[in-house]
């Protein structure tokens, strides 16, 4: 389509149908006129689709005809043109032929009918698609093709049956193809406007014909009707073909619109959402000191109470309510350290105190934390460290909480006689990990997604007596991310599973060669060598 194409009146075009965002207080108004919105825009739509309820006359589809008499003026004052230059060609083949001033008279209508045309489409153009009166203008256009057909039929019902230069039959039935295509390209968008334009041309130039009464004119004359038939025909294929390019264009920019639309409350809803969350990471994480300061205190006089610091409980069920208030607070304790940890990291308020660690050193503490736990359970804990790991450059507690977390998981889902590997070591790229496998019951791939989001549980977890909060995984791969590591879980259903956390390359510390001691600047170094450690350079 080129860009002189007249531009597409939507016939579905419906004012806001593409909200702007949402800015008042209920979200719930915007939802419901947009779906509104959406429910009129599908019944437009389908109502297009099915051709019901938007036809108008001749056919076309109320909406499109100011887009198809657009269309047809804009091919006018090309073929207007061509109109006229076949007309001074007429004149002049003729002019001996013809009466004196016959030819004159002619091409001057021809002219006049041709300026009217030309005209009436520029016009057209200016036109506001509302304020056009359709119905006037299609039959203003109908009556010029007319006026344009006759011309023509007149031309050759006064030119002479023979010429100078040859028959006029040779020259009739050429000049009626070549007009009946220019009344192909004018009039194609019209009704029947191939059969308006060239039927006056053709009768004059058929009662012509019959007039010379030979075997040659009457088959002629049969061709002659053929070949309007048909371009009649090829003109009604045109025309339907660009109906359905206007209704397929249509139902595009309609689709479109919903599509806004939905896009619209879908930005709208995310946005929402994100807020949300992040008020409400923002709450929990100004919240630690109001919430752990009730708990502690719990904690603290059912301990009191239990102990029988200030007495003995003569009931035997009071000690054990007391007993299962501080176990309660305990657990409760637990589960509100977590989700401030992950509230914190969150809303980004969760900061790194980094420094020299050992990542060997902090396996080994842990590992010394959660062993009898382990041997309650029956548990055996394997560790394999490389030896002579160098120091990485991070968070000390954060480190030791993604172990224990690790540990602790795993010491969970083990059953007893089962075996748990803590590994640390070099990774390929120089940076180092640390990998935990069990031999529990595995994780089904599908739900892998699910228990590293928070709050996610498997259907193991939910099924164990010791089920979790949800939020040990999250919170060290949100962890290891904050190192910039790789946190990966990879876990087969009756084989067991394994978390690795892997510390990049940037983190470790290099090792810096020997100092000289004692004044000597060079040779050996007589109190052994002295190993410093710089911390590495941190991206950004």
């Amino acid at each position: 389509m080129s860009n002189t194409s007249a531009p597409l009146a939507n016939p579905l075009s419906n004012p806001g149908a593409s909200p702007a965002p949402h800015k008042g207080p209920d979200k719930t108004i915007v939802e419901r006129r947009v779906a509104h919105q959406n429910d009129q825009s599908r019944q437009a739509v389908k109502a297009l689709r099915s051709g019901g309820g938007v036809k108008a006359e001749n056919g076309i589809a109320h909406g499109f005809r100011h887009d198809v008499l657009a269309y047809h003026a804009q091919t006018q004052p090309i073929v207007m043109s061509v109109y006229a230059l076949f007309g001074i060609m007429a004149c002049a083949i003729g002019y001996r032929a013809m009466p004196p001033g016959v030819g004159f008279i002619w091409f001057s209508i021809l002219l006049t009918v041709i300026a009217a045309n030309v005209a009436l489409s520029l016009r057209f153009k200016k036109v506001e698609p509302n304020n056009a009166a359709l119905n006037t203008w299609n039959r203003t256009f109908v009556g010029l093709t007319v006026a344009i057909g006759l011309c023509w039929a007149g031309l050759f019902a006064i030119y002479p049956l023979h010429t100078a230069n040859g028959s006029f039959s040779v020259l009739a039935f050429a000049a009626l193809s070549v007009l009946t295509v220019l009344a192909l390209v004018s009039a194609r968008y019209i009704k029947y406007g191939v059969l308006i334009a060239a039927l006056p041309l053709t009768l004059a130039v058929c009662v012509r014909l019959a007039m010379n009464g030979s075997m040659g004119s009457f088959a002629l004359m049969g061709l002659m009707a053929l070949s309007l038939i048909f371009f009649q025909i090829l003109a009604n294929t045109i025309r339907e073909s660009h109906m359905e390019f206007l209704n397929s264009r249509a139902e595009r920019d309609q689709l479109i619109m919903e599509l806004e639309a939905s896009r619209s409350i879908s930005d709208e809803a995310r946005r929402r959402a994100e807020d949300a969350n992040l008020a409400k990471s923002r709450f929990l994480a100004t919240m630690s000191h109001e919430l752990r300061t009730p708990l502690n205190a719990i904690l603290g006089f059912s301990e009191v109470m239990s102990n029988e610091v200030m007495g003995p409980l003569n009931n035997d069920y009071y000690r054990e309510y007391v007993g299962d208030i501080h176990r309660s607070g305990a657990h409760l304790l637990k589960l509100i350290n977590e989700i401030l940890d992950l509230s914190r990291v969150e809303a980004g308020r969760y900061e790194l105190n980094e420094e020299a660690v050992n990542l060997a050193h902090a396996a080994e503490e842990s590992q010394q934390m959660v062993k009898l736990k382990a041997s309650e359970k029956n548990v055996n804990l394997s560790m394999h460290i490389q030896p002579d790991l160098p120091q990485i450059w991070a968070d000390a507690r954060s480190i030791r909480q993604v172990i224990l977390n690790l540990l602790s998981n795993a010491i969970k889902f083990t059953p007893p006689g089962g075996t748990i590997w803590l590994k640390v070591g070099w990774t390929a790229g120089g940076g180092q990990y640390v990998s935990i496998r069990d031999t529990g019951p595995g994780i089904p791939e599908d739900e892998i997604p699910i228990v590293l989001s928070s709050f996610g549980q498997g259907s193991i977890a939910i099924k164990s007596a010791e089920q979790g909060t949800g939020l040990g995984l999250p919170i060290v791969q949100a962890l290891v991310h904050m190192h910039d590591g790789k946190f990966e879980l990879k876990s087969k259903l009756r084989e067991g599973t394994e978390v690795i956390a892997t510390f990049p390359r940037s983190r470790v510390m290099e090792v810096m060669a020997a100092m000289p001691v004692d004044g000597q600047a060079g040779g050996a170094v007589r109190n052994g060598l002295r190993r410093a450690v710089t911390p590495p350079r941190m991206a950004g």
